[in-house]
C-alpha cells in the first residue's frame, strides 16, 4: 500500500481561490541566512562513449572501489592483528574492533557538516577523507554517493538512479576482493618468522593512495556545488525559533498555520522553512530504518558463531567459518544487475507500481524470513549437540589404557547400574555416562576389578562438567586418574586436541608456528590446544633422545580428540585416537538460503534507500541526509548489542524475536510510507527563487492529498 496516491497527485495551480496571494508572498524578515554564492556558468561535462553518463562518474566509482577495498581489507585482519600482533586479550581487541565499526558510522554525522558548510563535498573527499582512515571514512561516507548524484543534469534521472546501483555495486567488488586477498597476505606470506601483517595493510594502505589519485585525475571534470554555509546551525535554530514562537503564540486569538515550522516565518526565509520541512519529514521516515540494519550486521557476527558449530567441508572446498561472510558481497554484485535489468524492468511491464519505499518494506520482509530460517537451522543444530549437564550432575566417561579389561563400578549413589559392563583395553567409548550427586561438589568412589584384583579409588567432581575416568597400569596392578574433559565444542572452526603420554620421558609435540605442546612422562596430560581443521599425517615429536611422528588424522571441525601416545612392539611408537566430543554434522551449506534471503533483502532496502535518500534531500542538505541514513545503521548496532546483553534468550529465540520485531517496524514503515507524499525531483533541485514562489504550493498539494 506503500505510496499508492502517487499516482493521484493532482496538479496544483499556484494561485488558488483557497488561497491569498498574501500567503504566497508573505514579507521575510530582514534578519536571514547569508546570500548563496552565485553558482558558477552551467557547463556540459563529457560523457561516457556517447551514453548520458557525466564521465566524472567513472572516477567516483574507482574511487570507492579502492576507499572500500581498503576499508574491508584492514577490518578483516584488524581482530587478528590485535590478539596476535599485539598480544591484547580476546576482550579488548573485540571491544577496540567493534568501537573502531562504531565510530565510522557516527562520524560521518560530522563529515556531512563539513562538507555542507565549509569545505563542499569535492573537498572533504581529497583533503581528509582519504587522508585518515578512522575519521576519513566519516568523510567519505556522507558525501561520495551525494557527490556522484551531483554530477548528473536532471533529465538524466533515471541514469542517476542507476548510478546508485553501479555505485553500491563498486563497494561489495571491493569488499568481495579485499575480504578474500588481505588474509591470503597475512597468513600465506611469512614476514620476520610470523604472518604478514605489514603487507596485509600495506596493500589497502596502497590502493588509498590509488584511490586519491583517481579521484584528483577527474577534478576538472566534476561539478562542484558549493557549500551553502553552516546548514546544521541554521536548521536547528529554524526548528527552535519555530517551536518557541509557537509557544509564545499559544493564544487561541491567533490564527492557526498549517505546519508547526511555519512559525519561523517572521525570521527565516521560506526557502529555508521549506527544506527543514522536507528535512524532517524524510528523518521521520528514518526512525524505523534501524531494526533492518541490525538484521543485517549480525551475518558478521552471529551468522558467523552459528557457522561455527557447521561442517565446512563442501567436498569440493572446505570453508572456513568467517568465509561464509564473502558469500554476501558476491550475490550483492550478481543480484544488482539482475533486478536493475531484468526483474524491476519485467515488473514495471506488468503494471505495478513498484515505488522506492514498497521496495523497502519487501526487504524488510525478506530479511524477516532469512532470520526465521537462521533459527530453524540453530534449532537443528541444537538437536544435533550433544547435551549439556544440569545441575547436580556430570558426565563421565571410562578410558582403559591398561593391558586387559577393567570392569568399574560406582559405590553409592545408585549410579553403579550406568558403568555395568566391563571395558576392554583401549576400548573407544561411544558416549558418556549421566551421574547424579547430591551437592554441588561431591566424592564418588570407584571399584576396579582388574584380573584377580580389586582396587578402589575417590575422586572429586563438581556439577555441570564432563570428565574422563582415565584407568592405566601401575606395575603389576592399575591405578585411575580423573580428568576434566572440554566443556562445548570449539569456536572459529577450530578442533580441540589433547595428549596423554604412556611414554617414561616428556615428549613435545610441533603443531605448526605455535610455541611445542609438552607433555609429561608416564600418563601426563597435556592441556587442550586449539588447531586448523584438516589432515596431520606427520606431527613430528621429540622425547630426550629421539625424534619420530605421528599420524593424526583428520582433525575435523568442531570437534575434540584425544590421543594416547604409546609404543607398540614391531610398529613403534602410535597415537591412539577417540573422540570426546563429536564433529559438526550439519553443513555450511544449510546456510546459503539465509544468506540469499538477506542479500535480495539488502538490495532491495540499501541501494533504494541510497537513491531516495538523494532524491527527496534539498539540494542545501544531500550530505546530512546521507549521513543520517548511516546513524541508522549505527543504531541498529545499537539495538543488537542492548538485545545480546539484556534478552537472556537462547540463540535461536534470539533470531525470532529479531524477525518478529522488524515484521512490527515493517508494518509501521508502510504506513508512514503510506502517509508520505514524495516531492518531485524538479521541486527538489530548481532554482532558488522557484522554490520560494511554490513553496505553498507544496503545502497545499500535501494538504489536498490527505484530504
Amino acid at each position: 500500500m506503500l505510496e499508492e496516491r502517487e499516482r493521484k497527485e493532482p496538479v496544483m495551480n499556484p494561485f488558488q481561490k483557497n488561497e491569498s496571494k498574501e500567503t504566497l508572498f508573505s514579507p521575510v524578515s530582514t534578519e536571514e541566512v547569508p546570500p548563496r554564492p552565485p553558482s558558477p556558468p552551467k557547463k556540459s561535462s563529457p560523457k561516457i562513449c556517447g551514453s548520458s553518463y557525466p564521465l566524472s562518474i567513472a572516477f567516483i566509482v574507482v574511487n570507492e572501489f579502492c576507499e572500500r577495498f581498503s576499508y574491508y581489507g584492514m577490518k578483516a585482519v584488524l581482530t587478528l592483528y590485535f590478539l596476535y600482533f599485539l598480544h591484547w586479550n580476546e576482550d579488548t581487541s573485540t571491544s577496540v574492533y567493534h568501537a573502531f565499526s562504531s565510530l565510522c558510522y557516527f562520524t560521518p554525522i560530522l563529515g556531512a557538516i563539513i562538507a555542507d558548510s565549509w569545505l563542499g563535498k569535492f573537498k572533504i573527499l581529497s583533503l581528509v577523507g582519504l587522508s585518515l582512515i578512522a575519521l576519513g571514512t566519516g568523510g567519505i561516507k556522507p558525501c561520495v554517493a551525494a557527490f556522484g548524484g551531483d554530477q548528473f543534469e536532471e533529465e538524466h534521472a533515471e541514469e542517476r538512479t542507476r548510478y546508485f546501483s553501479v555505485f553500491y555495486l563498486s563497494i561489495n567488488a571491493g569488499s568481495l576482493i579485499s575480504t578474500f586477498i588481505t588474509p591470503m597476505l597475512r597468513g600465506d606470506v611469512q614476514c620476520f618468522g610470523d604472518d604478514c601483517y605489514a603487507l596485509a595493510f600495506g596493500v589497502p594502505g596502497l590502493l588509498m593512495v590509488i584511490a586519491l589519485v583517481v579521484f584528483a585525475m577527474g577534478s576538472k571534470m566534476y561539478k562542484k556545488p558549493p557549500p551553502e554555509g553552516n546548514i546544521v546551525a541554521q536548521v536547528m535554530k529554524c526548528i527552535w525559533f519555530a517551536i518557541s514562537n509557537r509557544f509564545k503564540n499559544r493564544s487561541g486569538d491567533i490564527p492557526k498555520r498549517q505546519h508547526w515550522l511555519d512559525w519561523a516565518s517572521e525570521k527565516y526565509p521560506k526557502r529555508l522553512i521549506m527544506d527543514v520541512k522536507a528535512l524532517t519529514r524524510i528523518l521521520f521516515l528514518y526512525i524505523p530504518l534501524p531494526m533492518f540494519w541490525a538484521l543485517l550486521d549480525q551475518q558478521g557476527s552471529r551468522w558467523t558463531l552459528q557457522a561455527t558449530k557447521m561442517n565446512g567441508n563442501l567436498g569440493f572446498f572446505v570453508l572456513q567459518p568467517d568465509q561464509m561472510q564473502v558469500l554476501n558481497p558476491f550475490l550483492v554484485l550478481v543480484c544488482i544487475p539482475l533486478f536493475d535489468l531484468v526483474i524491476y524492468p519485467l515488473i514495471s511491464k506488468c503494471g505495478i507500481n513498484f515505488s522506492s519505499l514498497r521496495k523497502m518494506a519487501v526487504g524488510m520482509i525478506l530479511a524477516c524470513l532469512a532470520f526465521a530460517v537462521a533459527a530453524v537451522i540453530e534449532i537443528k543444530i541444537n538437536g544435533m549437540a550433544p547435551l549439556q549437564p544440569g545441575s547436580q550432575e556430570i558426565y563421565l566417561q571410562i578410558l582403559n589404557l591398561a593391558d586387559d579389561e577393567v570392569k568399574v563400578t560406582v559405590l553409592g549413589n545408585g549410579n553403579h547400574s550406568l558403568l555395568i559392563e566391563s571395558i576392554k583395553s583401549f576400548q573407544k567409548t561411544t558416549n558418556y555416562s549421566k551421574l547424579h550427586l547430591k551437592t554441588k561438589s561431591q566424592d564418588f568412589h570407584f571399584h576396579l576389578k582388574y584380573h584377580n584384583l580389586s582396587v578402589y579409588t575417590e575422586h572429586s567432581v563438581e556439577e555441570k562438567n564432563w570428565y574422563s575416568l582415565i584407568i592405566h597400569e601401575n606395575g603389576k596392578s592399575v591405578s585411575s586418574m580423573m580428568v576434566k574433559d572440554i566443556e562445548n565444542k570449539t569456536t572459529n572452526g577450530m578442533t580441540a586436541i589433547r595428549f596423554i603420554n604412556t611414554l617414561h620421558t616428556d615428549v613435545n609435540i610441533s603443531l605448526g608456528t605455535d610455541t611445542p605442546i609438552s607433555v609429561g612422562e608416564d600418563y601426563g596430560v597435556s592441556p587442550y590446544r586449539t588447531v586448523h581443521r584438516g589432515e596431520y599425517p606427520a606431527v613430528h615429536c621429540k622425547t630426550e633422545d629421539k625424534d619420530f611422528s605421528l599420524n593424526l588424522g583428520l582433525l575435523d571441525f568442531g570437534a575434540s580428540y584425544l590421543f594416547v601416545i604409546i609404543n607398540i612392539t614391531n610398529q613403534g611408537l602410535q597415537a591412539w585416537k577417540t573422540e570426546d566430543i563429536p564433529a559438526n554434522k550439519m553443513s555450511i551449506a544449510w546456510q546459503l538460503p539465509q544468506y540469499i534471503l538477506v542479500t535480495v533483502a539488502e538490495v532491495m532496502f540499501s541501494v533504494t534507500g541510497l537513491e531516495f535518500s538523494y532524491s527527496q534531500a534539498p539540494s542545501s542538505m544531500k550530505s546530512v541526509l546521507q549521513a543520517a541514513w548511516l546513524l541508522t545503521v549505527a543504531v541498529g548496532n545499537i539495538i543488537v548489542l542492548v538485545v545480546a546483553q539484556f534478552s537472556g534468550l537462547v540463540q535461536w529465540a534470539e533470531f525470532i524475536l529479531f524477525s518478529c520485531l522488524l515484521l512490527v517496524v515493517c508494518l509501521i514503515f508502510s504506513i508512514m510510507g503510506y502517509y508520505y507524499i514524495p516531492v518531485k525531483s524538479e521541486d527538489i533541485h530548481q532554482p532558488a527563487d522557484k522554490q520560494i514562489l511554490q513553496g505553498e504550493v507544496i503545502n497545499l498539494e500535501t494538504k489536498n492529498t490527505k484530504l
